[in-house]
């Protein structure tokens, strides 16, 4: 067993080098579904609710694993790849104050609008009302994984890593959004 888990292990890593962009695309897919599919069983869910998981995996493979791709290159660009500790402040704080306000917006859009299908007064009065709390919450806790992240793992595992600490996420912003969901209901 240890060997087979050793080789796909291998067979991951081969691929995250020769193709990152795809590898990364479809681990934050695949880990957006597992995501998914927690949040749906953990808020009591009984069937798979199907096109919701699909949504989820399209989010999180075509947006989610290629801006992570693309933003985690810029960083190492315009800091030149340094890991010192007022670097990697600088690129956390970078980080918390343009991405992670966006990638919450933008979840809380999509969301409301493709997946729970409401129209758009309705996504932007809850936006107006949820979000500072969505934000704050991950200003509390984005920065220690930001700081793991820059000082410890090398550019090509950071969406990796991001996607796998994403996934909780993910399930704190479903289970927020079904908990404001049943007490309003």
């Amino acid at each position: 067993m240890g060997s087979v888990a050793k080789k796909s292990l291998e067979q991951y890593l081969f691929q995250l080098q020769k193709h990152p962009l795809r590898t990364k695309a479809i681990t934050a897919g695949v880990l957006s579904a597992v995501s998914d599919i927690v949040s749906q069983k953990l808020s009591g869910i009984q069937k798979l609710q199907l096109r919701r998981l699909l949504l989820k995996v399209i989010f999180g493979a075509a947006y989610l694993g290629p801006l992570g791709h693309y933003f985690h290159m810029f960083l190492d660009k315009l800091f030149k790849g340094k890991k010192d500790t007022k670097t990697v402040a600088k690129k956390v704080v970078l980080e918390q104050v343009t991405i992670s306000p966006w990638n919450n917006l933008f979840f809380m859009i999509f969301y409301g609008l493709a997946i729970e299908g409401r129209p758009w007064m309705h996504v932007k009065s809850k936006i107006k009302k949820e979000y500072p709390a969505v934000q704050y919450t991950a200003w509390t806790f984005w920065p220690v994984v930001g700081w793991i992240n820059h000082q410890y793992l090398p550019l090509e595992l950071r969406v990796v890593f991001q996607s796998m600490v994403g996934l909780c996420w993910g399930i704190y912003l479903n289970l927020r959004a079904r908990s404001l969901a049943l007490t309003k209901g």
